[in-house]
Order: structure tokens, then C-alpha cells, then sequence
């Protein structure tokens, strides 16, 4: 027999929501042993909140390396974005976390992913003046060509923004490229 699609999923109760939110607070607080300890139970490593974060998009937002990567090594998704389309790598390169950026990039984060979105990490780094995040993510390989889906580019969006040093250091990447 199988289950009827259309059927509203079971209500949640009080202790279960409880448990939901705390493995969610885990993720913010950067509680790894918790988190690896749940994992190893089965608990899954894509599991998303109210708003579409997974948990790897809260521990990189919040700057929580070691529950980054006890996310990652249990299979969570660093392309898998939140409802606002954006990505766990976005998210790290918007709080500043360089860290984060690199944990995220080793175990398979696309440079120039845009989730649902249209700005990549590149762009949202630039935005916010991020030069070392700018540099790792040009590193690896980020094209500081590539627009969003209003034709802007991460250079331009660093000058809307009033960013003092990434779009020269974004022109820089890009003449450097045409270069070669």
C-alpha cells in the first residue's frame, strides 16, 4: 500500500519540535560532538528548518568550522540552498568566514553556484568588501565575469555597495584573466 501524497504529514508533537529545535540550535552553536553523535544514530545531515536552512547553512553562517565539517563528512549537501536561494558558501562569504569557505570548497561547494538564486559567493563577498574571500574563491577558480540575472557583475555590486577594495581587486582578477 503506499502513501497517499496528497495526505497532510503527521502532526509533530511537543517533544519532537523540541528535539527538532535543539538539533537546529546545534548547527548555530557549533555543538560537533552532538551533531556527529545524532548522525551516528541516522539522524539525516540535510535535514532544513521552517526556512529552508539546512544545517550546514546555519553552521556556516554562524562561523562554526567544526560542525561545518561533522556536517559535511556525514553527507550534508553544500549546494542544498535555503528558501531564499541562497547557499551555504553564499552564507560563509557574506558573515566573512574564510574558514568556512575553504571547509565548504574541499568538500564540493561549486565556486560559482547561485542556488536558487542568481549571485554567487563571489559576488555576495564583494558586495561586502570580503578581499581575503574574494581572493580564496578567485583561487579556486571563481569567474569575476559572470552576472546575475540583472546583468551585474560581482565588480558592480561591489561599487553599488560602496565596497572600498573589491572592485579594483576584482578588475585586477579579471584583466589578469583576459591576459591569459
Amino acid at each position: 500500500m503506499q502513501a497517499d501524497p496528497n495526505a497532510a504529514p503527521p502532526a509533530l508533537d511537543d517533544e519532537t519540535l523540541a528535539f527538532a529545535a535543539r538539533v537546529f540550535q546545534y548547527a548555530r552553536m557549533g555543538h560537533a560532538e552532538e551533531l556527529a553523535e545524532l548522525f551516528g544514530q541516522g539522524l539525516p545531515a540535510n535535514l532544513r528548518n521552517d526556512k529552508g536552512d539546512s544545517l550546514l547553512m546555519l553552521a556556516a553562517y554562524n562561523g562554526q568550522a567544526a560542525a561545518t565539517r561533522v556536517i559535511l563528512e556525514a553527507g550534508g549537501d553544500p549546494e542544498l540552498a535555503n528558501d531564499r536561494g541562497q547557499t551555504p558558501l553564499a552564507g560563509a562569504a557574506f558573515k566573512g568566514e574564510a574558514e568556512i569557505v575553504r571547509l565548504l570548497l574541499e568538500h564540493g561547494a561549486q565556486v560559482d553556484g547561485a542556488g536558487d538564486g542568481t549571485r554567487t559567493a563571489l559576488m555576495v563577498a564583494a558586495m561586502f568588501d570580503r578581499t581575503e574571500i574574494v581572493e580564496l574563491l578567485l583561487a579556486h577558480g571563481a569567474d569575476p565575469a559572470k552576472r546575475d540575472a540583472a546583468g551585474m557583475s560581482a565588480a558592480d555590486m561591489a561599487r553599488q555597495m560602496g565596497a572600498q577594495n573589491t572592485p579594483a581587486q576584482l578588475e585586477r582578477a579579471q584583466g589578469s584573466s583576459q591576459a591569459g
